[in-house]
């Protein structure tokens, strides 16, 4: 009888035993991680102008700024988005487009600057019209030959928008869309564009063994005396506004001349970062430099004499074909290939 009752328990064991093991995993969901989501000052670079300190960067503040970006619906004709002229494939610049493209194809009169390293910037667009990051975008999208469209028609649109409710709950604790709202959002999208990975920066960082060939460290130093008192490193610009030299166009673009109505500020227009030239192309305010072999042929014979000509070009700058040559080699070392394909920048469909 005990033996019978060991059987019993040794197949009724066995029994559980096989059914459990035929019995599937209950199912659940991997959550993958998300994306990167923290600012950080790049070492060796100063400290930025806006810091997030009263627009805490957090994830669904940026995704919320990531998907207002690419949304053309910021535009009256519901197509034309801030992406459009600022593309990702081209470090956020329109590349190969001399002057910007807008709502109904209308034509402004400047180039898209790139829209990277923002947080650094203590002003912005190329006469400096604007002083701080999260009223950038107003003038865009109010700007008959850009997007052409109203705050109060966009608040509209957000606010018949089920998703963009979610998205503004889980970016400000409720649904409300309001304009200021808008902007903080855009402001940590377009605050994370950090382009910081270049082999440049990576040779001064001492990263992976990296280095400069003979032409690149000879660029450097031609760089270093004929550019740098502008294009100040690391960010290859000191956010100041100069007369370049350029003579004005049938368009007759005063720049900063425009926003300070300052006869001394005439056809001055602000210093653009030298990172990313491999993406950014056509070069200069208004876009008629279609190579880097056109700018550099302008500093070296084509520099228009004006009252406001800044005073390091009045004798243009004059290099060799081996400086040439070499100060482009180093300027190839300042494209961030990493930041151009950087899948959190990117649009989301």
């Amino acid at each position: 009888m005990k033996r019978l009752i060991q059987y019993t328990a040794v197949g009724m064991m066995a029994l559980i035993v096989g059914f459990t093991a035929c019995k599937p995993d209950p199912s659940f969901e991997v959550t993958p991680p998300g994306p990167d989501i923290s600012f950080n000052v790049p070492g060796g670079w100063p400290a930025p102008y806006y810091s997030f300190q009263q627009n805490t960067l957090t994830p669904a503040g940026f995704e919320l700024g990531r998907k207002l970006f690419f949304d053309g619906r910021l535009a009256r004709d519901n197509q034309t988005s801030c992406a459009t002229c600022h593309q990702p494939a081209g470090a956020f610049a329109q590349f190969d487009h001399a002057i910007s493209h807008g709502v109904d194809d209308k034509l402004g009169t400047r180039n898209s600057p790139a829209i990277f390293n923002m947080n650094w910037h203590t002003s912005f667009f190329w006469d400096g019209g604007v002083n701080h990051l999260e009223s950038q975008p107003i003038n865009p999208i109010e700007n008959p030959v850009e997007m052409d469209e109203t705050i109060p028609n966009i608040i509209a649109k957000l606010n018949a928008d089920a998703k963009y409710k979610s998205m503004f709950k889980a970016a400000f604790g409720d649904e409300e869309v309001t304009s200021q709202r808008i902007f903080k959002a855009m402001a940590q999208f377009m605050g994370m564009l950090v382009s910081s990975n270049s082999k440049y920066d990576k040779y001064m960082r001492g990263e992976g063994g990296v280095t400069l060939t003979a032409a690149e460290q000879n660029g450097l130093q031609v760089f270093k005396q004929n550019c740098a008192s502008c294009h100040k490193e690391p960010l290859f610009t000191d956010f100041s506004f100069r007369n370049n030299g350029l003579k004005p166009s049938i368009v007759n673009d005063s720049g900063r001349g425009h926003i300070t109505r300052r006869a001394e500020d005439l056809y001055k227009f602000k210093v653009p970062s030298l990172r990313n030239l491999k993406y950014t192309y056509p070069y200069m305010h208004d876009g008629r430099a279609q190579t880097l072999e056109d700018v550099l042929n302008h500093y070296e014979r084509n520099i228009h004499q004006s009252p406001t000509l800044d005073p390091l070009l009045q004798s243009g700058i004059v290099l060799t074909a081996q400086q040439r040559s070499d100060l482009l080699a180093f300027l190839n070392t300042l494209n961030d290939e990493e930041f151009v394909k950087d899948e959190r920048f990117k649009e989301v469909q």
